[in-house]
This record gives C-alpha cells, structure tokens and sequence, in this order.
C-alpha cells in the first residue's frame, strides 16, 4: 500500500509512498447530537519519515511543511488545496481532497539511532468549507 500527499498553494508540496507511514480521515460531530449535526470537521492524520538528500538529490517536501505550518492565520496562504491519495496494486483505494485545508499541528521527532526524522501533520479543512470535502476512490492508473 502506498499513500500520497499533493498541496497547491503558494507553493506545491509532494510526499509519496518512500515518506508517508499512515493515514487517517476523520469526520467528526458533536458526541452529544441527537440527529445529524451542521458542526461537522474533516481531519487528515498523517505521520511520515523525514529523508535525507543524498548524492546531491533534492531533498524531500517536509522542509516545506514546516514551513506552511508557521504560516500566519491572516495571511490567505494559509489555506491550501491537500489531496491524499491512497493507492494498493495500481488502484487508487481512496482520494480525500480538502480545497481549503489549513495546519492544525505539525510537529518532527529524531533520535540517535533511526538515521532519518519522523514527522506528524493534522490538517483540517475549513469549517465553513466543510461540503466542498471531496471522497473519490475504486479506479485504476
């Protein structure tokens, strides 16, 4: 199985199958509801490697994450189109497209004996964008 991240935005942001670890949508209401509410969140989890260049390869996209992460909430860059895509045998199982997602928490880890970094990235999308939340999936390249 293999995950994939696209970002648009002021910049473009792409994680494959070599960075991405897990995956996890959530959609979520009001635990206290009695019928289906209006306050509904969409939330992707995603945890992956941090990879180090070597041989004069670009670098991976995190470095780029980190940096959408600090962006202020004022500025319009803050919002940015995220699709995740999950593939298994040339078949793409699930695409989550949030239009208008946003960073919730970022956060990197390393230690002294992995030999790269892992990252954890929630991101949300909008509130009052909730519907514009697309879920595709069941096709082949």
């Amino acid at each position: 199985m293999g995950l994939r991240l696209k970002i648009e935005g002021a910049e473009s942001i792409s994680l494959d199958e070599h960075s991405l670890m897990t995956c996890k949508f959530d959609t979520d209401t009001p635990d206290d509801s009695n019928a289906r509410s209006t306050d509904v969140v969409n939330t992707i989890r995603l945890t992956g490697k941090i990879l180090t260049a070597i041989g004069g390869e670009e670098a991976d996209d995190t470095i780029k994450l980190a940096k959408w992460s600090v962006v202020r909430a004022e500025s319009s860059d803050s919002y940015r189109k995220a699709v995740v895509e999950v593939v298994v045998a040339n078949q793409v199982v699930r695409t989550v497209t949030f239009p208008n997602a946003f960073v919730v928490d970022y956060a990197e880890r390393y230690g002294d004996t992995e030999g790269v970094g892992e990252f954890d990235l929630t991101i949300r999308q909008k509130k009052d964008k909730f519907e514009a939340t697309t879920i595709a999936g069941g096709y082949a390249f």
